[in-house]
């Protein structure tokens, strides 16, 4: 990886950082944030209220055992001194096991439905999600790097299951048993209450210095994890180049300090959590001695009956486990809300290309492409297509020459819509590509790249992706028009033979003859062509080249190209320099005329041939 990388990688890891520690310091849902939550929760309204009557229900089954035992101990006990008289002892007992069978059953039917809205939830994060990267432009992917990607899908998406799973359970429950043992505690004996809750002031300041010091610690945490993820991923994804430059130790040396870092950064987080956990013990059992010293006295001068006693201390036992509760909700909020915050974010980019408000039909393009005095500029300013006026007629191949930066790749992507131009016009069919569907645009006009990647699964799945309902027939029909069917015939499984990681199973000519079958089946009206031979060697060239001719017969094409070989099949050449056509006539004619670009770049290519 180079240094360039390194600071990519690393920046990325700081926006991440920045987009959510404003948040992140306030410990608040931000705006984005909380609208995509209540969008996601909204078709649950009903079932969530049905939720918080189950822990309401719950909860005062858990919290009606401690004053239960107090009955028992004060109004059963005394009846089997003075009469041997169980009746009471028994009601009370079978009350206590009601409100056991209850909150058991209770908590049963939490859990189960709180997981189903969770799923429910989760699936639609993920679809929503996954669907809006594929709509978003190619402007924004350019920017938005694979790594960022991945966690958003992932780490992003598990740290909201995580609140959802349990994160809302702990914070309703941490305080409905606060705030309804605090209502007992004084119900039961306001002095003892008074001193049970002489902790509160102890206990908000060591949950508020945890808030604070957790918040800075778990940004530093959410920092170190994202450098591991973008290194990680840039690092697989680029793994060729990095074997080809024997950067491997180097690579390894930066993942062992990002992931020292990141190491380091979750043993704050866990020292903070051996400080605050204790310390909500300490804290807790200190309260329990001296309402048990208290206690015990007033009990000695007959001012508080033992069974008041005990329940005091059972209560006081449910009162602090809560604490510890919510300091796990805040931690688990803090990461739901930096998942939520960035997810948001992405969810908010609207795409560079948006769909048309009132589409126009195209049943069936003839292919003419019409560049109407375009200009576009990918940095404002700075002009690529400074005015371009281009019209290519219905079924001619027009072949695309010139320096690299001479915004032939720009004019291609223009035609398929990857991005609009800044000023002026594409016209298919003397149709506003603006005005035609995104589906509508993707029938006619089809690019191929010399990426041509492939997608995991079969060879006849990658051929039927611009057509799915394409038939094993039609395949096979494309296949053998394009002199591809022998070789994938002689494969192990012959089409359902699995093309490996990107089609690393096929050799660069077969993957190019695999992506022409793919836009020989969509049968579009317009085929760009962006350097699709420019990667194969001269064996693998010629064999594309008789494809060639078949798939461009009967349509419109444009063929960008260095390789003169590609372009002697063209009906007509344009020379391109600046944004601007500086030549343009048939590759004869061209040639013919002796002392122009096109012809010297025609004399270097028969001398490199010689």
């Amino acid at each position: 990886m180079s240094g360039g990388a390194s600071r990519s990688w690393r920046g990325e890891a700081e926006v991440d950082r920045d987009e959510a520690a404003e948040r992140l310091t306030s410990g608040s849902l931000g705006g984005g944030a909380g609208r995509l939550l209540r969008d996601l929760l909204r078709p649950y309204r009903r079932a969530l209220q049905v939720l918080v009557l189950i822990v309401l229900v719950e909860n005062t089954a858990r919290l009606a055992i401690p004053y239960l035992v107090k009955v028992g101990i004060d109004s059963g006990i005394p009846p089997i001194r003075e009469r041997d008289d169980l009746s009471t002892l028994l009601i009370v007992v079978a009350v206590v096991l009601v409100a056991t069978v209850t909150q058991a059953l209770a908590r049963n039917r939490f859990l189960v439905r709180q997981g189903e809205i969770g799923q429910d939830v989760l699936l639609a994060l993920r679809r929503r999600v996954f669907g809006h990267f594929q709509v978003l432009s190619p402007a924004f992917h350019d920017g938005y790097t694979s790594g960022r990607v991945i966690s958003r899908q992932t780490s992003d998406v598990d740290a909201i299951h995580e609140m959802l799973e349990t994160g809302f359970d702990g914070l309703v429950t941490a305080a409905l048993t606060l705030v309804g043992t605090a209502g007992i505690l004084l119900f039961l004996d306001v002095r003892l209450g008074l001193v049970a809750l002489l902790c509160g002031p102890f206990l908000a300041l060591l949950t508020n210095w945890f808030r604070k010091a957790s918040a800075d610690s778990y940004r530093v945490t959410r920092e170190k994890v994202a450098l591991v993820i973008v290194h990680f991923v840039e690092s697989m994804g680029g793994v060729r180049a990095v074997q080809a430059f024997r950067r491997e130790d180097r690579n390894q040396e930066i993942f062992d300090d990002v992931n020292e870092q990141y190491r380091r950064a979750n043993l704050v987080a866990f020292r903070l959590v051996a400080w605050f956990m204790p310390g909500i013990r300490l804290i807790g059992n200190i309260t329990i001695a001296v309402v048990l010293l208290y206690g015990g006295y007033l009990a000695h001068e007959g001012e508080v009956t033992v069974g008041v006693l005990a329940a005091f201390l059972l209560y006081l036992r449910q009162f602090f486990e809560p604490m510890m509760e919510i300091s796990q909700f805040y931690n688990t909020f803090q990461s739901a809300s930096a998942a939520l915050e960035k997810l948001a974010g992405v969810l908010e980019q609207e795409p560079d290309v948006p769909e048309p408000l009132h589409p126009r039909p195209l049943d069936r393009a003839a292919g003419e492409l019409h560049f109407d005095g375009v200009r576009f500029e990918y940095v404002q300013g700075r002009p690529v297509l400074p005015g371009l006026d281009l019209r290519v007629p219905a079924g001619q191949t027009v072949a695309l020459v010139g320096t690299t930066g001479a915004g032939k790749t720009t004019l291609a992507k223009l035609a398929t819509r990857f991005y609009d131009p800044t000023g002026g016009r594409v016209l298919l069919d003397g149709i506003d590509v603006r005005d035609l569907a995104s589906d509508t645009l993707r029938d006619h006009v089809v690019m191929v790249t010399q990426e041509n990647y492939l997608f995991s699964g079969t060879i006849a799945d990658n051929i039927r992706f611009g057509r799915p309902d394409a038939s094993m027939d039609d395949v096979v029909a494309a296949t053998t028009a394009l002199g591809a069917h022998d070789f994938i015939a002689a494969m192990p499984d012959g089409y359902e033979t699995e093309v490996a990681n990107q089609g690393g199973r096929l050799s660069a000519g077969q993957r190019q003859l695999v992506a022409f079958a793919r836009a020989f089946l969509a049968d579009p009206a317009v085929l760009i062509l962006d350097e699709a031979t420019s990667s194969l060697d001269v064996p693998s060239e010629r064999l594309v080249q008789q494809a060639l001719r078949t798939v461009l017969a009967g349509r419109t094409a444009v063929i960008i190209a260095h390789r003169l070989s590609t372009v002697q099949i063209a009906d007509r050449v344009l020379v391109m320099e600046h944004g601007r056509v500086v030549e343009d006539g048939s590759p004869a004619a061209l040639v013919a005329a002796g002392d122009g670009r096109f012809s010297a770049l025609h004399e270097a290519w028969q001398a490199s041939l010689a």
